[in-house]
């Protein structure tokens, strides 16, 4: 209950200063986006599983977004980021058919060797893909109506808030279930589950499905953010960029790697806007982070607030 009243009043509180700073707005989106995508990779870690290539979850929910709104001529904001979700969910459950095999090394290297392959086949399928140069994303209608661009902005923003409680509480609840807890006993003493007749491979089929479908969803809201999609969404530096934010939030909650979002973000912002060594001050930042709160910044916040209810 009290970590439910603290992230409504996280998501409330970033409402506040979207609202009362629009310019705000496309970054707040941005980083949420990238949070889901985040949280994906989270819950493979607790499994104590790296995957270098998640972007390319992240890549497919974007370009699922760019190919019905260019092709099937879907505009509607919902079945976008179903259709993205959906997409993306599947085929996390195709590769991680195959991944779930593997582990340490081998799981990381293989799941960024599968992204490099999609990256390639992004950049070089022109007539398909746009290559390099990408494709434009549609403009989403909701339930219908097609608001100026201002309002899409605002909608975006507290549409993907809405859903940082719905997927949050989904997320926490699949984290307190059998399934979940099995995450973390594979990473512990895997032997053990297998002695126990619980099935490893399924426990992390499931997770890794489920980390693909909120790559997705991270991607398509970043499609209809940007309103543009290229390649570089499915390349191994987006997979970094991934596994930096949810270690820097923290894996210890659900709204760890939304924290790391958005700090990173902010940092980047404030650094950029003053010294063109901003990629130094990012760098600093998350050392520090890294060093002194190895639980990351979900950790940090989650002491405070117990000590404050104290």
């Amino acid at each position: 209950m009290r970590t439910t009243f603290f992230a409504i009043a996280g998501v409330a509180a970033i409402a506040v200063v979207g609202i009362a700073a629009p310019w705000l707005q496309f970054m707040l989106t941005l980083s949420v986006a990238k949070g889901f995508a985040a949280l994906g990779v989270a819950v493979l870690l607790r499994a104590g599983l790296i995957s270098i290539g998640h972007a390319m979850f992240f890549a497919i929910g974007a370009y699922v977004v760019a190919f019905l709104g260019r092709d099937a001529g879907v505009s509607d904001f919902i079945l976008l980021l179903v259709s993205a979700t959906v997409v993306s969910g599947l085929a996390g459950l195709v590769v991680g058919a195959f991944m779930v095999r593997y582990r340490a090394i081998f799981f990381a290297m293989l799941n960024l060797a599968v992204s490099m392959v999609l990256f390639s086949l992004l950049s070089k399928l022109y007539n398909v893909t746009g290559g390099t140069d990408g494709m434009r994303v549609v403009s989403p209608t909701f339930f219908g109506l097609a608001p100026g661009e201002q309002a899409i902005d605002l909608i975006l923003f507290l549409a993907c808030l809405a859903l940082i409680l719905v997927v949050g509480l989904l997320v926490h609840a699949y984290l307190k279930s059998p399934l979940g807890h099995a995450l973390s006993a594979v990473h512990t003493n895997e032997v053990r589950l297998e002695y126990l007749s619980v099935p490893v491979g399924g426990v992390l089929l499931v997770a890794y499905v489920v980390s693909a479908a909120l790559a997705g969803l991270g991607g398509a809201f970043a499609a209809l953010t940007i309103g543009h999609v290229l390649p570089e969404m499915a390349f191994w530096t987006e997979s970094g960029h991934l596994i930096l934010v949810a270690a820097l939030g923290g894996i210890g909650g659900v709204s760890g790697p939304f924290i790391g979002a958005i700090f990173l973000e902010i940092v980047h912002t404030i650094a950029a806007s003053y010294t063109d060594a901003w990629s130094m001050i990012v760098g600093i930042a998350l050392l520090v982070v890294i060093f002194f709160l190895p639980s990351g910044l979900y950790g940090l916040l989650n002491r405070k607030s117990k000590g404050a209810v104290a």
